[in-house]
């Protein structure tokens, strides 16, 4: 079984899975990528995680503070490679165990019709469905979800 590592977005490890998940989204997302890139900087996450095993870098997710309630999971991604064995779960639970230290209340995120496999995620891991949040209100591709902690 491999380890998480809580780190923030200078970790280099980080950095290139988030260039991966940039690649997939670009191609998945097309035209629309340009609106959803915009609120997907890493410049400034305080609270990231890398999944780990052998010494490689198979995923990794952070969290982004919402309001004084609530974090957003941001930035979720697992190597093709190393998907359907429960990682992406492991990474939102310890995201979610930060979320609750810091004092947080609920998880909120955003993601899209055309990644069913992370709405699966979610539903799975008891997130439901809300209506979109700013900055996503009237993105129909958009889908966005909570977990009350």
């Amino acid at each position: 079984m491999g380890q998480i590592l809580r780190t923030d977005s200078s970790n280099p490890d980080f950095i290139k899975l988030v260039a991966l998940l940039d690649e997939d989204l670009a191609l998945r997302d097309g035209e629309d990528n340009a609106f959803y890139a915009q609120f997907n900087g890493i410049a400034t996450l305080k609270n990231c995680v890398v999944y780990y095993e052998n010494g490689i870098a198979l995923g990794c997710g952070a969290l982004k503070s919402f309001n004084d309630r609530a974090m957003e999971v941001k930035r979720m991604y697992v190597s093709p490679n190393a998907r359907g064995k429960g990682i992406a779960s492991l990474l939102l639970v310890a995201l979610e165990d930060r979320a609750k230290e810091l004092g947080y209340e609920q998880c909120i995120l955003e993601t899209g019709l055309r990644q069913p496999e992370a709405i699966a995620l979610y539903k799975k891991n008891n997130y439901k469905i809300i209506p979109n949040y700013p900055p996503y209100e009237g993105i129909a591709n958009s889908v966005c979800f909570k977990k009350v902690l």
